[in-house]
């Protein structure tokens, strides 16, 4: 039978050495008030200790949130995890190699739960081939304690796959909407619904706990059977932690529009300056055509729907988000992962099988650090960690691919006039290098499988074909010498001359996308 109980004993019942799985995105579904008791028991007992993590997207809202109430010294032993920038304090003990860590793709990890909850040797995959985590390269290794292989290279139908191997788990902390008095769990109120029901499956497969933080216990009966998310059997015990709390970090009056029950008027964005990001988001707009599928990354690749918009043609893509969401509006901040109006949520290992599958038309992402052979690094800036997220199977399977970031970074100044680019200031850092120092997409991978892949930037738009980065396009105004080839660390193809990038994309001016 399904125990209710308090926080302290749902925490009391974390075993010494156990593998626990935890559940979020961001703030989205993260179970905070146990990760809190977790943290409390231990240190009022220093028990549990030794414990293995293990976590698909970066769950809470920075330092002091999220799972950073776990990265205890003592309390975890090994890490194995999807993203890590949420969680400053995991990223600390990583770097001070106090605990073991381990980078996997986000999507495999959702997709790996289902997999060991059947019962199967793990997930064989080719997302992450030439990567970092390709146990050729690092095999997902972060740092000197993770001595353990957790990823192979085998061979499947004459096709070179990676096996991820399945990870037994003892116990987990996940968060519902309602628990009736059976101890069905319903997810009603959730923005996403993530890996819930996988996780805790894989837990009883094994024989551990399933610990659920809900909102509210409601009569056994009084759910709707398509509602429950997660079947009783599946449910060890059920914390009680009043919406009031639970829902906090949502923006106030908006809970109902997050999870899809409620759609309300979505106002035009207000147009961008005429700056870098929306010269580059302009720029990677040109490949925008009617039904378009896509991904669009935080940051910079947030300006290409901001330039559609503007232009009149955001009805030509149907925006995902790789935590579930299909269309609507993504939400940004500590709610990235959620989105308004959406069609539709899934859980995310499906949302993750269209990806890997080549379901995504265009994919937008960051450029962090870019090498002479088109490898992209977001993953490990020396020795801080970041992850890789999703990123790696967004990137390595959509069927057009574009990063997007300025030329350089640290104080970068421009200004565009009269339909020409002028460097006001340089960046001291210079993103274009040798070697990156983390492989977190594998250029020789993508011209390997013949995939499309620009490289657009403020200044300059580079081209990924077989034979390594080639300079494809410059913008008015600027000198390859001084303002390209002189801020990188290599020098890229070039046959001929670069053609010019439109005028068009530096003036202040609606440029007629579309037409």
């Amino acid at each position: 039978m399904v125990q209710f109980i308090s926080l302290e004993e749902a925490a009391a019942l974390v075993k010494d050495n156990d593998t626990i799985a935890t559940e979020g995105f961001l703030r989205n579904a993260f179970p905070e008030q146990l990760s809190i008791a977790l943290k409390e028991r231990f240190q009022k007992t220093a028990s549990p200790k030794g414990l293995t993590l293990i976590y698909a997207a970066g769950q809470g809202g920075g330092a002091g949130t999220g799972l950073d109430h776990i990265a205890q010294e003592g309390l975890l032993k090994r890490v194995i995890a999807g993203h890590y920038n949420l969680s400053p304090s995991l990223g600390k003990l990583i770097a001070e190699n106090k605990i073991a860590a381990y980078n996997l793709p986000q999507g495999t990890i959702s997709q790996l739960y289902r997999d060991t909850a059947a019962g199967k040797v793990g997930t064989i995959t080719h997302v992450g081939l030439k990567t970092f985590v390709d146990p050729r390269v690092d095999g997902g290794k972060l740092n000197a304690l993770a001595k353990e292989d957790v990823v192979e290279v085998v061979n499947v139908g004459g096709r070179e796959q990676l096996l991820y191997k399945a990870q037994p788990l003892n116990c987990c902390f996940l968060r519902g909407s309602y628990a009736d008095e059976k101890g069905n769990i319903s997810l009603d109120r959730e923005a996403v619904t993530l890996n819930g029901l996988s996780i805790a499956q894989a837990v009883k497969r094994n024989g551990g706990k399933v610990i659920v933080q809900v909102g509210q216990i409601v009569k056994a009966g009084s759910l709707p059977a398509k509602s429950v998310h997660i079947p009783f059997i599946y449910v060890d015990a059920v914390v009680e932690v009043p919406f009031e709390i639970q829902t906090a970090e949502a923006a106030a009056g908006f809970v109902d529009v997050y999870s899809g029950e409620r759609r309300i008027p979505t106002n035009s964005l207000p147009p961008l300056p005429l700056d870098e990001r929306k010269i580059i988001g302009r720029r990677a707009a040109f490949a925008l055509t009617p039904n378009s599928i896509v991904n669009l990354g935080i940051g910079m690749p947030e300006s290409v729907a901001m330039v559609a918009n503007e232009e009149g043609i955001g009805d030509y893509m149907t925006l995902t988000v790789e935590s579930g969401p299909i269309g609507g509006v993504p939400a940004g901040g500590v709610i990235f992962g959620a989105a308004v109006n959406p069609d539709c949520i899934l859980d995310q290992a499906y949302q993750f099988d269209f990806y890997d599958g080549g379901g995504l038309d265009l994919a937008y992402l960051g450029l962090a650090e870019c090498d002479e052979k088109g490898n992209i690094n977001v993953s490990k800036m020396g020795p801080r960690v970041t992850g890789c997220g999703g990123f790696i199977n967004i990137t390595q399977n959509a069927k057009r691919l574009f990063y997007c970031g300025t030329f350089t970074g640290k104080g970068l100044k421009i200004k565009a006039e009269n339909g020409k680019l002028v460097i006001v200031q340089e960046g001291s850092i210079k993103k274009f290098v040798k070697k990156v120092g983390h492989v977190t997409f594998s250029g020789e991978y993508a011209a390997q499988i013949g995939q499309p892949v620009l490289y657009i930037t403020e200044r300059a738009v580079f081209e990924l074909q077989k034979d390594g980065l080639h300079l494809i396009e410059v913008a008015p105004g600027i000198d390859v010498e001084k303002d390209i080839l002189n801020q990188m660390e290599f020098k890229p193809i070039i046959k001929g001359s670069p053609k010019l990038m439109d005028a068009r994309i530096f003036k202040d001016a609606v440029i007629g996308l579309g037409k």
